[in-house]
């Protein structure tokens, strides 16, 4: 019954023109929406209508959420699934904004060191810093992306863990999935350097975080990661479904994957 009312719903949703003000949003913030064309263009608006109408946004700490922070924030999350579809976010709920980095507290209320631009949690909820998902999206060739890094922690929990393996298209793709990852993991930790000129040195913390961070590269340094670590590249574009150069063989960004 509520797959039934969900389509019915979305059905109706999409029965409506994209707002004109989004565009113009998306235009200031989302470079990459701009290389989309034709059917692929209008999935990506599919999909984003429906992100943003199907999650609860929440301001922290007197943040009033805006379109342009639905719209900015859910065009990273269905550029993730833009191959796939939106059933990874299923059990994504909230997304909370805060107007800046922010810190956690220990339990007797004084502030833990190091400030916090992002997280993923295990009970539906991704954290963002206003600011640092702005700066990541407009700044599209740096390889550092908030927002795209949280919603990559949300398709590896939709798998069942934070263990850096998301749901893959086949079983088959565990076993290479597997040993490719663990690989240039255990490359970055060791700091060598076809790593270090793609990924940022946070992909050594765990594999989640690894997962997370060469996915940002993915999307953001496509050009410097096909040709340094072709197998990571591979595999990545394997799961997205995607080649996401922006002029690598004449392809404009996300470009499907040919077979």
């Amino acid at each position: 019954m509520f797959g039934l009312f969900q389509r019915v719903r979305r059905r109706q949703l999409l029965a409506d023109p994209v707002p004109e003000a989004w565009r113009a949003i998306l235009d200031a913030n989302v470079p990459f929406v701009a290389h989309l064309q034709g059917p692929l263009r209008d999935r990506f608006f599919d999909l984003l209508r429906i992100f943003v109408a199907e999650k609860h946004w929440i301001g922290a700490q007197g943040v009033v959420v805006t379109d342009e922070m639905r719209v900015t924030i859910a065009a990273a999350a269905v550029r993730l699934v833009l191959h796939l579809d939106l059933s990874p976010y299923d059990a994504l709920t909230e997304i909370v904004i805060y107007p800046w980095r922010y810190q956690h507290r220990n339990t007797d209320g004084t502030p833990q060191d190091g400030a916090v631009l992002g997280e993923a949690h295990t009970w539906g909820t991704v954290v963002l810093s206003w600011p640092d998902v702005l700066q990541g999206l407009r700044n599209p060739h740096d390889g550092h992306d908030t927002a795209t890094h949280e919603f990559a922690h949300v398709l590896d929990i939709a798998a069942g863990a934070f263990n850096g393996t998301p749901e893959l298209r086949s079983r088959e793709d565990y076993r290479p999935w597997g040993a490719v990852l663990s690989r240039h993991f255990r490359r970055l930790q060791r700091d060598q350097r076809a790593e270090r000129k793609v990924l940022r040195p946070y992909g050594a913390t765990n594999e989640a975080e690894f997962f997370a961070v060469a996915t940002e590269a993915f999307f953001e340094k496509p050009r410097q990661m096909r040709e340094r670590l072709p197998e990571l590249f591979d595999v990545l574009a394997e799961l997205y479904g995607l080649d996401p150069c922006d002029g690598c063989d004449g392809a404009p960004t996300g470009t499907p994957r040919q077979a």
